[in-house]
């Protein structure tokens, strides 16, 4: 079975070393040293991690993540290259579900925060996967967005988001769909047919976590 979770990990872990410490990211404020830290946190410091999601624990999550990154930055890649194993994100179990398109995403933050960028030609396994999950962030991140919106992935599928009103079409490959449902519409590479009113909404939504 293809481990795509482990490619993307290990393409970004190489990236990281070969641009260094304070590369530019697509995450606004953040070098490759604070991605580094934030992927540390994530699957090493159950205790903070929480709070990339839940905002109370925010402050917190973040006073750990900026400690983290004070570390030697050989030490931050290399603890992004190999998780522990106990992590409840990274274990065996869990990896290709939690992992694959994480670290797609913040490959691509890192790829595409330098000139010239250009989109990869994946594979048809590694998009299909992306598509799985790009439909279920889809469902959640596009649910109360006022309009009848069908996002489509040519060769992959199809869905209905949005609380009804005008029409609007987005389609895209599915690691682009996947970079645009997760904040990055501006350096994803999709087509938004309809209306410029809730297209430019759509745009400049406030979207994934």
């Amino acid at each position: 079975m293809p481990r795509y979770a482990r490619s993307e990990r290990e393409a970004l872990a190489d990236l990281l070393l070969d641009l260094g410490p304070d590369a530019p990211t697509v995450n606004e404020g953040w070098g490759t040293r604070d991605l580094a830290a934030h992927l540390i946190v994530r699957e090493r410091r159950p205790d903070a991690a929480a709070g990339i999601l839940l905002p109370p624990l925010r402050r917190y999550a973040e006073a750990v993540r900026r400690r983290v990154a004070a570390r030697p930055y050989p030490e931050l890649v290399a603890q992004v290259r190999r998780p522990p194993a106990w992590s409840p994100v990274s274990n065996p179990l869990t990896d290709e579900l939690a992992n694959t398109m994480e670290f797609f995403i913040h490959h691509e933050d890192v790829r595409r925060a330098r000139p010239g960028w250009l989109p990869r030609d994946l594979p048809a396994g590694l998009s299909a996967v992306l598509w799985k999950r790009a439909a279920m962030l889809a469902r959640v991140a596009l649910r109360r967005f006022p309009a009848d919106l069908l996002v489509q992935a040519p060769g992959f599928g199809e869905l209905t988001v949005g609380r009804g009103g005008e029409r609007l079409r987005l389609v895209g490959a599915p690691g682009e769909l996947a970079l645009f449902l997760s904040g990055r519409q501006r350096v994803s590479r999709v087509q938004i047919d309809g209306p410029a009113t809730p297209a430019d909404r759509l745009r400049a939504a406030s979207l994934g976590f």
